[in-house]
């Protein structure tokens, strides 16, 4: 069975197959541009050796599928990948574990190649028939492929075999085909345009018709008459279900479902029919239905709002695992906006399933999984959250330190306390920023005591004024005493740092705004440092201001 990683891998390939297809068109072999296309796409199939033997994909007109899941999909005639391969008659290419960069090369020019229609011989299945890859295999549809260059000959003895007898008609058919007047029929081949139009209509027919086919049956379960019955109705209607999911038609997929709770919770229902009913209304919350939603939400198109509402009604918490599975594939921002404001909705019921998020192997996941937790703003995610303090990236000890303050539980103080020394000064502001928010009378001593430390007096002025600024937030006589206190330290040594303390400490009081202040720091309105006379005259100013 394929793993996330596995269709991942799989999806890059297409990708960096689509992007040599267009690029070594352009350039010579010896252009670096040309050599570097050719190398990152052996490296992509390189990534998914390291786990498979080969990659097997089945083309379709529009899409291209790795083996059950579909990685690729355009319903455009322009850079269509899976309908380049599909109307020459490619049905399906194995790419195996021994593919050399010589050969992918090969491939790739072939791919790369504009191909002139009435060339009949000049197609991508003669070409790599001629090259006899070893490590690339490919199946070709026979009847796509195959002229009868015998029907004439058939055909006679075809009539030959049925009617003996009617010798005349038979002279005759030869005659025909022996006379001097017989033009060849001309025949106007599809263009490409063509081709997309009636693949678009074909498609658009199909959903048009998915609504009226689910009625039907829904009108043939209330007709069936034993159990196998009904799981063959079942199973047909959560196919539809998904037909509808993967054409990225929302609108028919909702109707779908509030047909089926209507049924589920009408009381004239019956109850077997019921039950099938919610077994359907609970396929919605599937890996398969999610992973297709994954692809509506990762879309160019813009999605209705009402509707994308009406559709999250009918998810539970059954559909956050999965949801969390497809968090770290969506590759727009805006698809994992919703997949995340989703996650936010239904983590407020499940807060423990949403935390094993936090175990994924990508920063990023758990990145986001602590901005759900976070946003849910139950202190319970607190216990959850702490470990990632302590994560190897410093993008997610940031966010969850700041999930740690916003939730404001004494159990984060010391793993705060921790955090403010951290090597990273950016981590140390933001640990003080959250005691600041939790803003209790420990966190108040936390910092205090922090600012205190003769190590904490060796950091840069900018991360000293940062902690200094926190503490404004405790407005009270025992912060003004130590601030105080503070402006008037003097000493015969390293001066400059004990001016920079001293301005930190004016910068505190001018934020705190306490009139008692103004006689300590108007001593110092003269002071020989240029800083510390600056940050004093804007402090008294503020505090006269009443600012």
């Amino acid at each position: 069975m394929e793993t996330f990683e596995d269709i991942r891998l799989a999806r890059d390939i297409i990708q960096a197959l689509l992007k040599a297809k267009k690029t070594i068109r352009m350039y010579p072999e010896n252009n670096p541009i040309y050599k570097k296309t050719v190398d990152d796409a052996f490296l992509k199939f390189a990534d998914l050796f390291n786990y498979r033997d080969e990659l097997d994909l089945k083309l379709k007109q529009n899409e291209i599928f790795f083996n059950a899941e579909q990685v690729y999909f355009n319903p455009e005639k322009d850079d269509n990948l899976a309908l380049f391969f599909f109307k020459d008659g490619l049905r399906e290419l194995t790419f195996k574990k021994g593919l050399t960069p010589d050969e992918l090369e090969d491939f790739l020019k072939i791919i790369a190649q504009d191909f002139d229609r009435e060339a009949v011989d000049d197609d991508i299945v003669t070409l790599m028939w001629e090259k006899d890859f070893q490590n690339i295999k490919y199946m070709a549809d026979e009847a796509f492929l195959m002229e009868d260059e015998d029907y004439e000959t058939k055909a006679v003895n075809e009539i030959k075999h049925k009617s003996p007898e009617t010798d005349e008609v038979l002279n005759a058919y030869a005659s025909a085909f022996e006379a001097e007047d017989v033009r060849d029929i001309a025949i106007i081949n599809l263009t490409d345009k063509d081709l997309h139009l009636l693949v678009k209509e074909m498609e658009k027919d199909l959903l048009d018709k998915s609504g009226k086919i689910y009625e039907i049956l829904f009108e043939m379960l209330f007709q069936a008459e034993s159990a196998a019955e009904y799981e063959d109705i079942h199973r047909l209607l959560k196919e539809v279900f998904i037909y509808c999911l993967k054409h990225r038609d929302l609108k028919i997929v909702v109707d779908i479902m509030k047909k089926t709770r209507e049924l589920a919770e009408s009381p004239s229902t019956p109850e077997n029919i019921r039950k099938q009913m919610n077994l359907l209304l609970s396929s919605v919350n599937s890996e398969e239905s999610i992973r297709s939603a994954g692809e509506i939400f990762d879309s160019d198109a813009e999605l209705d709002e009402t509707l994308l509402t009406e559709y999250l009604e009918f998810l539970d918490r059954n559909a956050i695992v999965p949801l969390m599975a497809i968090l770290g594939e969506l590759e727009s921002i805006h698809g994992r906006k919703i997949v995340i404001n989703i996650l936010i909705h239904l983590g407020k019921k499940d807060i423990q399933t949403i935390a094993k998020g936090l175990q994924d192997h990508r920063w990023y996941v758990v990145r986001n999984i602590i901005y759900v937790l976070r946003h849910i703003g139950d202190k319970k995610a607190v216990e959850y959250l702490l470990n990632t303090a302590k994560h190897t990236d410093e993008r997610v000890r940031k966010e969850a330190i700041k999930a740690l303050g916003e939730l404001k539980s004494p159990l984060a103080l010391q793993t705060l306390r921790d955090c403010l020394n951290d090597a990273d000064i950016s981590i140390g502001k933001s640990a003080a920023r959250a005691l600041g928010s939790i803003g209790s009378e420990t966190a108040k001593r936390i910092i205090l005591e922090k600012v205190s430390t003769k190590d904490f007096q060796d950091r840069g002025f900018d991360e000293k004024k940062d902690f200094y600024e926190v503490l404004s937030r405790w407005n009270d006589a025992e912060l003004v005493d130590f601030m105080t206190k503070t402006l008037k330290k003097k000493s015969l040594f390293r001066r400059a740092k004990l001016d920079e303390e001293r301005t930190c400490a004016a910068y505190c009081l001018g934020l705190l705004g306490n009139k008692d202040s103004l006689p300590a720091l108007s001593k110092l309105k003269d002071a020989k440092n240029k800083l510390l006379r600056e940050y004093v005259s804007v402090a008294i100013k503020k505090i006269e201001n009443g600012r």
